[in-house]
C-alpha cells in the first residue's frame, strides 16, 4: 500500500463511481473528469449540481467482513466488499482491482496510457481540443478542431467525453502502452482513418499565461505528483507586483500533500485544514516563507472539488485570496485504504475535513465572495484590479 497522499481519477470513473479522499497513509479526493458538470469543464451558478449529501462513517468492519466470508467460502472478496459498499450508503466509497488500483495510483503520479489528446463534446460530436507536443496524436498530424468520429470501429457521436478517453486510453480491455488504436478523424471535407500507438504519457497538470492587463493565470486541472512545486514557481517566476488568478476551475483534486504545497506559495505558515479520523484530530500546516502581499483572486466552479476545495478553503479563510466563481462541488470526506483477502483495496469514509475557521466541505461545497458566471475570469481581472489599488 503506497504511503502517499493522493487525490486523482481512475478508471472507475466511467462507471459512474466518484474518487474519494484519503487523509493518513493516503490521502485521495473525490474526482471528476474535466467535462463535469458542463462541456467545457465549467459549472455556471445555476448550473452547479446540487451539494451531495455528507458521506456516511463506520462500515469498514461489515465490508472487511464481508470480503472475508466470500474468502472463506471460495467466492470473490472484491464482489463481496461491493455489494457491501452499496448497502453502506457511502458514495465516496470505491473498491479496486489489484490492477485498477496500482492505476490510480500511477495517474496520481500524473502519467497516463494513451495517445496524446484532449476532446470534448460539442453538439453531439466529439471534438480534439488540444494535441500534446511529442505524442503519438502529434505524430499522427491530429490537430486541434479535428473532429473524432470513431474509434477502433466504435461511433462516438453522442457519447460522454469520459466514454470517448476510455476507448481512446483502451481501458475496458486492459490495453498497454505499445498497443494501437484506429481512429475514425474529419477536417472540413476531408475524412480518414489513423491508426496510432499508445505510449506512456506525463499529464502537464499547472499552465501558466500573462494576460494583457499583466495578470498572471496559474491553471491547475489536478494535484498530481510535483504540482505544488509548480505553482510556487510560478508565483516566484511571476512579475513583481502583478497579480495572481489561481484557476482551480474543474479540478477534481488529487494528492493533498500537493494542495498543502501549493497554498505554501501564498502563505507563511499556519493552518490549512484539519481532519478526522474515527474520532482523531489531525491537522495540515503550510510552510513558511511564501508570497503573502501579492494581490490574489481564487477562481472556482462546480468542478472544483477536494483537495481543490481544501485549498480554496485555506485562502478564504485566511483573508489570503478573494474567492470568485460559482459554489463548488462539496466534497471533503476522509476515507482510509482498506486491503482484502484478494489483494483488491476498498476505500471507505471514516471522517470529513474541515477549513481553518472550522466549515465542513462535505455535502455543502464553498460559497464564493463574489459569484461569477460566464464572465468570471473578467470579473477575477476586475477585483484584481482592486486589490491592487
Amino acid at each position: 500500500m503506497s504511503g502517499r497522499a493522493l487525490f486523482c481519477q481512475p478508471r472507475r470513473i466511467r462507471r459512474g463511481a466518484a474518487l474519494t479522499l484519503v487523509f493518513a497513509s493516503v490521502l485521495v479526493a473525490g474526482a471528476a473528469t474535466g467535462n463535469l458538470p458542463g462541456a467545457d469543464g465549467r459549472a455556471t451558478a445555476e448550473g452547479a449540481p446540487p451539494a451531495p449529501p455528507a458521506a456516511p462513517v463506520g462500515h469498514q468492519a461489515d465490508v472487511t467482513r464481508a470480503a472475508e466470508e466470500a474468502a472463506a467460502d471460495g467466492t470473490s472478496p472484491m464482489e463481496a466488499a461491493q455489494r457491501a459498499v452499496s448497502r453502506s450508503g457511502d458514495r465516496w466509497a470505491a473498491v479496486y482491482s489489484p490492477g485498477e488500483y496500482e492505476e490510480f495510483e500511477e495517474a496520481l503520479d500524473g502519467r497516463y496510457t494513451g495517445v496524446g489528446l484532449w476532446a470534448r463534446e460539442r453538439e453531439g460530436r466529439i471534438e480534439v481540443t488540444k494535441v500534446g507536443d511529442d505524442t503519438p496524436a502529434a505524430d499522427a498530424g491530429i490537430r486541434a478542431g479535428d473532429r473524432l468520429r470513431s474509434v477502433d470501429g466504435e461511433k462516438v457521436d453522442g457519447r460522454p467525453v469520459t466514454e470517448v478517453v476510455s476507448l481512446l486510453r483502451g481501458e475496458a480491455t486492459g490495453e498497454s502502452a505499445g498497443s494501437t488504436v484506429r481512429l475514425g478523424l474529419e477536417r472540413g471535407t476531408r475524412a480518414w482513418h489513423e491508426t496510432v500507438r499508445r505510449a506512456r504519457l506525463s499529464r502537464d497538470t499547472v499552465t501558466v499565461r500573462e494576460l494583457a492587463s499583466g495578470v498572471t493565470v496559474v491553471k491547475v486541472g489536478a494535484f498530481t505528483k510535483g504540482t505544488g512545486d509548480e505553482v510556487r514557481a510560478a508565483v516566484r517566476q511571476a512579475p513583481a507586483g502583478a497579480g495572481i488568478v489561481l484557476d482551480l476551475r474543474g479540478n477534481s483534486g488529487g494528492l493533498v500533500a500537493e494542495a498543502v504545497t501549493a497554498a505554501s506559495a501564498f502563505l507563511d505558515g499556519g493552518l490549512v485544514a484539519t481532519y478526522d479520523v474515527e474520532g482523531e484530530q489531525r491537522a495540515l500546516h503550510a510552510e513558511p516563507g511564501g508570497d503573502t502581499t501579492r494581490p490574489l483572486v481564487a477562481l472556482v466552479d462546480g468542478g472544483t472539488m477536494s483537495a481543490a476545495e481544501l485549498l480554496t478553503g485555506a485562502l478564504q479563510d485566511r483573508g489570503r485570496a478573494v474567492v470568485v466563481g460559482s459554489r463548488t462541488f462539496g466534497k471533503g470526506s476522509v476515507q482510509m485504504p482498506t486491503p482484502l483477502p484478494d489483494g483488491s483495496v476498498a476505500e471507505l469514509t471514516v471522517g470529513h475535513y474541515r477549513t481553518p475557521s472550522g466549515r465542513g466541505v462535505d455535502g455543502h461545497g464553498l460559497t464564493p465572495d463574489v459569484e461569477a458566471d460566464e464572465e468570471a475570469l473578467q470579473r477575477a481581472e476586475t477585483v484584481l484590479s482592486g486589490l491592487g489599488r
